[in-house]
C-alpha cells in the first residue's frame, strides 16, 4: 500500500517556549518514505535527535509567537498482514534487552492494577491466542467517541468509563498485555481510514520473537499502518510537547491511499 500524507500545524507561543515535535515518518524496512519534506517558519533552536528504541526522529525547538509547521510525504508499506493468533508467548528469562522495558507498568497503563482481571478473564488462553482475545475484547466493549477522555486519562480510567479514543484503547490493550507477562509499547503512527482524520495510536506486542502491531480500534490493519515513533505509553511519543503555554489555532491530518 502507498499513502500520501500530509499535516499542517499552527500554534501560538505567548513567551519563548522549548518543543518536542515527533510527526514525520520513521525510516524502517517494512516502510519506505519517499520525498519526505518538512517546513515550519523561523525558529531560534532547531536539532534532530533520535526517538525512543531508534525509532524516527524527535525535532528539539525554540520558538515565540506564531508557530506553523506543515509536513508531506509518501510512503510505500511493504508489510504483510500476519495473523496474531498463532504466535507464541515468549518466556521473560528470553525476551531481548529491549523488550524488558515493556513489561513494566508506566504512567498511562498501570498494568499492575489488572491482574487479577487479566487472570480471571483470558486466565483460559495464551501468547497470540490471548493477545486477539483481548483486542476483540475491547472492540466489541468500548466505544469510540471523540472529546471523551483528556490528557491525565489512564487505562483504569477507560477500562471504568468503556469509551475513548484511540490512544485510550490503546492504553487499555498494553495494559492488559503487559499484565500477562507480554510486552507491549504504545505506537504513533498514520493510518488511511481513521475517522476522524488524526494521528492515530496503536500497540505492538512482543510475540514469536518480534514486534507486532495491533489496533484495539479495528481502524487499522498492520499492512496500512505507518509508524511515527514508539514509547511505554503516549507520554513517550505525543506528536508535540511544548514545555511552556502553547495554544492551538489549527491542525489538519490526512492520509490518502495512492491509486
Amino acid at each position: 500500500m502507498i499513502l500520501d500524507i500530509a499535516v499542517d500545524l499552527d500554534y501560538e507561543m505567548p513567551e519563548p517556549t522549548d518543543l518536542i515535535l515527533q510527526i514525520e515518518a520513521a525510516f524502517l524496512p517494512d516502510q519506505q518514505v519517499w520525498n519526505p519534506g518538512i517546513s515550519m517558519n523561523a525558529t531560534e533552536h532547531f536539532n534532530r535527535i533520535e526517538g525512543e528504541d531508534g525509532i524516527g526522529e524527535r525535532i528539539m525547538l525554540r520558538t515565540t509567537g506564531n508557530y506553523s509547521c506543515s509536513y508531506r510525504a509518501r510512503v510505500e508499506i511493504n508489510r504483510t498482514e500476519q495473523a496474531i493468533e498463532p504466535l507464541e508467548f515468549v518466556p521473560i528469562h528470553q525476551l531481548p534487552s529491549d523488550a524488558v522495558r515493556y513489561l513494566m507498568p508506566s504512567r498511562y497503563c498501570p498494568s499492575d492494577q489488572m491482574q487479577s482481571f487479566v487472570a480471571a478473564e483470558f486466565g483460559d488462553s495464551m501468547g497470540g491466542e490471548r493477545i486477539a482475545a483481548m483486542r476483540d475484547w475491547i472492540n466489541t466493549r468500548y466505544q469510540y467517541v471523540p472529546g471523551s477522555s483528556g490528557p491525565q486519562t489512564t487505562a483504569i480510567d477507560t477500562f471504568i468509563q468503556r469509551q475513548g479514543v484511540c490512544r485510550d484503547f490503546a492504553h487499555v490493550l498494553i495494559a492488559l498485555a503487559r499484565a500477562s507477562a507480554i510486552p507491549a509499547r504504545f505506537v504513533s503512527v498514520y493510518a488511511p481510514y481513521v475517522d476522524p482524520q488524526d494521528f492515530h495510536a496503536v500497540v505492538e506486542v512482543y510475540l514469536g520473537g518480534s514486534w507486532h502491531l495491533i489496533d484495539a480500534t479495528g481502524m487499522a490493519r498492520a499492512n496500512q499502518i505507518v509508524r511515527i515513533g514508539v514509547g511505554q505509553d503516549a507520554a513517550e511519543v505525543p506528536f508535540l510537547s511544548s514545555f511552556g503555554p502553547a495554544f492551538l489555532q489549527t491542525q489538519t491530518v490526512n492520509v490518502n491511499v495512492v491509486g
